[in-house]
């Protein structure tokens, strides 16, 4: 049996053609109006050097991917929300996390406009700022093999730890960044700051906490000198920033997360020119938890500008300020509205801090962080 055909009720005087275009195009509104097309959205970067960059993104597609896929100079380096390296502001637009991931930035944060792009998507054209300038995210991940000088136990749960890079390697970082030691026989990685420089290179310093049972601690506890380790990086967008370098500096350090302001304490005392004011509050549980002490008194005597707090949460001497090293910031330390600020440590002190720091006037695009989590 033939299929009936559909009753267009077509007149006499009426073009087939006519109607069958018009029912077509009808059908095509319908279709359109209740499935909408999905177009990407166009994300603008703005670097701290003035570059702007623009892409487009798709609807719920992770920001950095897009990024990454059109060459854009951006920091990453886990991809999962959990480090900050894709730190970035949003000043115009809607965005937020997809769907099924995670971020490790603070409701507070948020409520700021930070959005971390490796688990961020765009739900309209946006535009972010970075702290950075185009030619920081430019700089290539490297791989390294390095030779183990020394072990060196400087307080009751801390080594400083000595490599040199083997011939024919080379390594170069900024400050504050941080690399990724293959931990030997595990398959494992665990991120450490260098509290040396560029320019002590080939040899690099990495002050490491030791934890129970952890397998850098249990490899560094079993291991001699003279053991080749894997190392990559730079990673992290937590560095010295060049274009402050004459403002006033606050630190703040807490255990291991000394190593990075170190390195960005040598890299002012080594650059040209007028030192400028710096205070350094760095402080541990108790005093046996205490190290690099004498690292730090010498650096005083370099740097008549450095002024420094140890402090300690609990059995203070005379010596010690008794708390944490956001307790002994005081007005007088925000004498200059271009102060900057360094902090890194666990992120309960970060966040006192960072609130401290602006309750006292400190800017908070000037205030750079880096938390440290201890890894087992």
């Amino acid at each position: 049996m033939d299929e009936q055909a559909p009753n267009l009720n077509i007149d006499s005087d009426t073009d087939y053609h006519d109607v069958a275009v018009n029912t077509h195009d009808e059908i095509s509104t319908q279709l359109s109006s209740s499935h909408p097309v999905v177009t990407d959205y166009q994300i603008t970067l703005n670097f701290s050097d003035g570059i702007t960059k623009q892409f487009s993104v798709a609807p719920n597609t992770s920001i950095l991917d897009a990024a990454l896929e059109n060459d854009v100079p951006v920091l990453y380096q886990c991809r999962s929300g959990s480090c900050s390296s894709c730190l970035c502001t949003i000043n115009d637009g809607d965005a937020n996390t997809l769907d099924g991931e995670s971020s490790t930035l603070l409701p507070s944060e948020c409520s700021l406009g930070q959005r971390l792009m490796c688990v961020s998507q765009a739900n309209s054209d946006c535009s972010f700022d970075l702290a950075y300038s185009s030619d920081v995210g430019a700089a290539s991940v490297q791989e390294a093999k390095v030779f183990i000088d020394s072990i060196e136990r400087i307080a009751a749960d801390t080594v400083r730890l000595t490599v040199e890079l083997a011939d024919g390697y080379h390594m170069s970082f900024r400050p504050g960044q941080f690399m990724q030691i293959n931990v030997p026989g595990v398959g494992l990685v665990r991120s450490y700051s260098p509290s040396s420089t560029d320019q002590d290179l080939p040899k690099m310093e990495f002050l490491v906490r030791l934890i129970p049972g952890g397998v850098m601690s249990t490899y560094l506890a079993e291991q001699a000198a003279d053991q080749v380790l894997t190392l990559t990086g730079p990673y992290g967008a937590f560095f010295f920033r060049e274009e402050h370098k004459r403002a006033p500096h606050i630190f703040i350090a807490g255990g291991t997360g000394l190593a990075p302001i170190l390195s960005i304490i040598d890299t002012l005392r080594q650059s040209s020119g007028i030192k400028p004011k710096m205070l350094l509050n760095f402080g541990c549980a108790i005093p046996d938890a205490l190290f690099c002490l004498g690292d730090i008194e010498l650096r005083e005597q370099w740097l008549p500008k450095l002024e420094t707090r140890i402090c300690v949460d609990r059995e203070a001497t005379e010596a010690h300020h008794l708390g944490n090293p956001v307790s002994p910031l005081q007005a007088d330390d925000v004498a200059d509205p271009n102060t900057v600020a360094y902090l890194c440590g666990p992120q309960p002190m970060i966040n006192a801090a960072t609130a401290r720091l602006v309750e006292l006037g400190v800017k908070a695009e000037n205030i750079f962080a880096e938390h440290f989590v201890a890894s087992h």
